[in-house]
């Protein structure tokens, strides 16, 4: 599936929805006068999604490697300071949020860099360097492709009747 907008990608939603989570742990009580891991962590989390924005908007893949790479290093200081904070004595009453959290920006993580395999595989240098040619091209590939499947899906049928 092609996406047109940053918005539609499911890893940019999950960022989000983490980011919404995490806001809404920093503000109970255990956060209060702790702004500097609050402002560090609600920092980080942002990070995640605003790198992947960041990345899709640019139009090459290899900027968007650059930045998925860079979202996928925020999302592992999400995860040590949820882990810090599992630890810290005055947060034990948010310990199944906080876990919770873990394993939640530890999906984020792998789909980012399942992301970020497939990109490296890719033949596309990204959208800023496509031209008709090359759009159209990479069209005719891929219904070749759609048909190549097609077809080998009849003979397997025929092949078990």
């Amino acid at each position: 599936m092609t996406y047109e907008r940053f918005e539609d990608l499911p890893v940019w939603k999950a960022a989000i929805e983490l980011a919404e989570r995490v806001y809404a742990l920093t503000e109970k009580t255990p956060f209060r006068r702790k702004y500097s891991l609050r402002d560090q962590l609600e920092r980080a989390t942002l990070s995640i999604s605003n790198n992947i924005a960041e990345g899709f908007e640019r139009g090459t893949t290899q900027e968007l490697l650059t930045f998925l790479y860079i979202a996928r290093g925020s999302a592992g200081e999400v995860r040590s300071m949820l882990c810090f904070l599992e630890k810290v004595e005055a947060f034990k009453d948010l310990r199944s949020e906080i876990s919770n959290l873990k394993l939640s920006v530890e999906g984020i993580s792998r789909q980012l860099r399942a992301w970020a395999d497939s990109l490296q595989n890719s033949e596309v240098k990204g959208q800023r360097y496509l031209n008709d040619k090359d759009r159209k091209r990479t069209q005719n590939k891929k219904e070749r492709d759609e048909f190549l499947a097609m077809l080998a899906q009849i003979q397997k049928n025929r092949g078990s009747a």
